[in-house]
């Protein structure tokens, strides 16, 4: 899996770490969804590593992703800035057009 960043995207996502946490995590929110296949892409920083995660191949961040929720992303993610929001999609499709900061800055889920 590769995660693409654009350096507006950086810009946005270190301006949302000030605590300066190490990863950056792949997160499929199921919260308030109903079930665990119901959920939303999201990102958050993280000072946590699993032995469950994996590396998300990545030249900005160290990426990380739950092998389990893994399922849910797609081989190859970009996160862009799209009218001021972080945005994460693929080639073929949004997985979500409005990531907002304090979503980012939530920190650790798993």
């Amino acid at each position: 899996m590769e995660l693409k960043v654009t350096s507006e995207a950086k810009t946005k996502l270190q301006s949302l770490n000030p605590e300066n946490k190490r990863y950056l995590r792949l997160f499929y929110d199921t919260e308030g969804c109903g079930c665990g296949v119901n959920g939303v892409p999201t990102l958050r920083w993280t000072e946590k590593r699993t032995d469950w995660d994996q590396e998300v191949e990545s030249d900005e961040f160290e990426v990380i992703v739950h092998k389990q929720q893994a399922v849910f992303f797609n081989k190859q993610l970009r996160l862009a800035v799209s009218n001021g929001s972080l945005r994460l999609s693929s080639p073929n499709e949004i997985l979500n057009p409005v990531i907002p900061g304090s979503e980012v800055m939530k920190g650790d889920s798993i």
